[in-house]
């Protein structure tokens, strides 16, 4: 995956639909503070139709697939109780996956496996999933926000996007992303544990917890599921 300038960090200018050049808001962030719809008002007012959040979940965990998530929502939506999706309990996520399902224009996801992580590495394959899911989208957007410090790579020329640190918690809709990556990934997780018994994969999801780092300790990974490029799975880790 070549990666190039337009890919990496927040553009200070964009393009609108009239082919002037505009500079990007930077709204105030309160960490108290719910996603509201700021970002995609001021997009709409520049001409932009329809507007994709695109998030991830699993970056950080020993097993089991990145997974993102890139959705549309309506013009005007709100979603009562969104929020990033750390903040809120699996039964909150659960019912706000189904209500963004229900009110999104579009949704697509994507999971790149442990397997191509180890291939590529986290980041590539956190981007990458991101990417795919855009492409995948049954509505075309002509504007991306992207949670993180990254535009995913190789998009489109006309499709425009803008990367928002902590973007799940300051739009709603790299917050409705963020809650489909996450139950979806859960939703898996959760399936491979039970495939896969003794490793409470279905309990921490993957993350590195003692139970989990004691059993790679005394049994080692799973093929196919646990990330051998990240410690303590790396072989130079148990040299």
């Amino acid at each position: 995956m070549t990666m190039n300038k337009r890919d990496v960090g927040s553009l200070p200018l964009f393009q609108t639909p009239q082919g002037a050049n505009a500079p990007f808001p930077d709204f105030p962030f309160d960490a108290k503070s719910v996603p509201d719809l700021q970002f995609e008002n001021y997009l709409h007012a520049q001409g932009f139709n329809s507007i994709a959040g695109t998030d991830e979940a699993g970056r950080g965990p020993l097993a089991g697939p990145v997974v993102a998530a890139a959705v549309i929502l309506p013009l005007g939506a709100q979603i009562d109780g969104l929020n990033d999706s750390k903040k809120l309990s699996i039964a909150k996520r659960n019912i706000l996956f189904d209500v963004v399902m229900d009110v999104a224009l579009a949704v697509a996801v994507t999971s790149i496996s442990a397997e191509t992580i180890d291939r590529t590495d986290i980041r590539k394959a956190s981007l990458e999933a991101m990417r795919r899911s855009i492409m995948r989208l049954g509505v075309v957007p002509d504007f991306v926000l992207a949670d993180g410090r990254d535009i995913p790579p190789a998009l489109p020329s006309h499709m425009q996007a803008k990367a928002l640190v902590k973007g799940d918690g300051r739009s709603m809709t790299v917050a409705a992303a963020a809650i489909v990556a996450k139950v979806t990934r859960d939703r898996m997780m959760a399936q491979i544990g039970l495939e896969n018994e003794g490793y409470g994969l279905e309990k921490h999801m993957g993350y590195g917890s003692a139970q989990h780092r004691a059993k790679i300790e005394n049994k080692g990974g799973i093929t196919r599921i646990h990330r051998f490029s990240f410690r303590p799975l790396r072989k130079d880790d148990f040299s």
